[in-house]
């Protein structure tokens, strides 16, 4: 009776695993469909691209769509440019995001609770209603209007208090046993933070780099307030001007959408795995 009930139990559960797997792979398959379908754009024509019903797989596959939107499209210019944000920009978010979240996980200073409580309140505060008076600041005081400066220096406070909020919480997690143990062995805080504590978070640091990567690589209304000039122009910017300018073409244009997602995608490849473990362990204690 035992061996049958094991069985059944067996069976239940393989059936519960093939209907997850399947489950999973419909939503995969959603989430991929419109990459998939840029990609398969891309490489049709324009007659061909207006039939109905549309095909899922091009008749034929036109790569000369990429080199006519390499012609007008400055794909190499725009990744400089948006690259000349994004590595400052995160490198200053990440490291700065480690010493508020050490500070607030591991330090004890007077009025540490109201500055903690101040910084969570800030998460309820719309970006909209700062755009302006950010904007008279940057452009106006520091004259610092058609550069890349405005979108750089709000970065080193962390890039947000979610990413602080993130960290701290993974800090949370290590037991103040190992930083008495090495501050006995004589390390300092610094060496404490870099040599042990900070490997010890590798998936929460992933985390707030990738969110970093992914708010300032789609942050159009930033960008085009604050860039005026063509050659300064990043890829979020020169899309929508190219897009506007070739519209008739969507294969082209399309050619040139699927160029500026690719890097994106590739560097979340590389990540992923740091990242969903990131996500995954957030908030959970030791």
């Amino acid at each position: 009776m035992a061996v049958k009930i094991r069985s059944n139990r067996k069976h239940k559960e393989k059936i519960v695993n093939l209907a997850a797997t399947v489950l999973i792979l419909i939503f995969a398959a959603l989430v991929l469909l419109p990459i998939w379908w840029i990609f398969r754009s891309s490489l049709m024509s324009t007659g061909t691209l207006n039939e109905y019903p549309p095909s899922f797989i091009p008749h034929e596959w036109l790569w000369s769509n990429y080199s006519k939107a390499l012609e007008t499209f400055k794909y190499w210019t725009y990744f400089k440019n948006t690259f000349s944000i994004i590595i400052p920009a995160v490198t200053f978010g990440t490291i700065t995001a480690i010493f508020c979240g050490y500070a607030f996980a591991r330090l004890n200073f007077r009025g540490k609770r109201l500055f903690f409580n101040i910084c969570v309140g800030t998460i309820l505060l719309p970006g909209m209603v700062t755009l302006i008076p950010l904007y008279i600041f940057w452009t106006k005081f520091l004259g610092l209007g058609d550069t890349y400066w405005p979108l750089i220096l709000p970065f080193l406070t962390g890039g947000g208090f979610f990413n602080i909020f993130l960290i701290r919480q993974f800090f949370m997690t290590i037991p103040r046993d190992l930083d008495e143990a090495a501050s006995i062995d004589g390390a300092g805080r610094m060496r404490i933070l870099w040599t042990i504590l900070v490997p010890s978070i590798k998936p929460a640091v992933v985390v707030v780099g990738m969110m970093l990567f992914i708010q300032i690589w789609n942050d159009l209304l930033q960008q085009i307030i604050y860039i005026n000039s063509m050659d300064k122009f990043t890829f979020a910017i020169a899309l929508t001007n190219f897009t506007g300018s070739f519209g008739t073409n969507w294969p082209v244009a399309l050619s040139a959408a699927f160029m500026t997602i690719l890097p994106g995608i590739i560097i979340y490849l590389f990540g992923q795995k740091s990242f969903v473990e990131g996500i995954v362990l957030t908030g959970m204690k030791n």
